[in-house]
């Protein structure tokens, strides 16, 4: 089986990543309905979550949907966690 070298991207996609992932669970939504809200498939949520795919802004929107938040509440103060 081939290993494959993460893409390096910009670190705020592993801070989104990981902000999306801690919203999920700080407010005990479940993945799979995150994606379904989002109208994207459950894998494809988790690749964001781990940082492993670059997302479009019409991506973030659904997801912040998905999240019930705003876009502006879930990058609020993200700058910060990047520096």
């Amino acid at each position: 089986m081939k290993t494959h070298k993460k893409k390096e991207y910009h670190p705020v996609v592993d801070a989104l990543g990981k902000r999306i992932k801690n919203t999920i669970k700080s407010t005990s939504l479940v993945q799979k309905d995150v994606a379904h809200d989002a109208n994207m498939d459950v894998e494809n949520l988790r690749k964001y979550m781990r940082g492993d795919q670059e997302m479009k802004i019409s991506t973030l929107m659904r997801i912040s949907h998905g999240l019930k938040l705003t876009v502006s509440e879930l990058l609020e103060g993200i700058e910060k966690e990047i520096n």
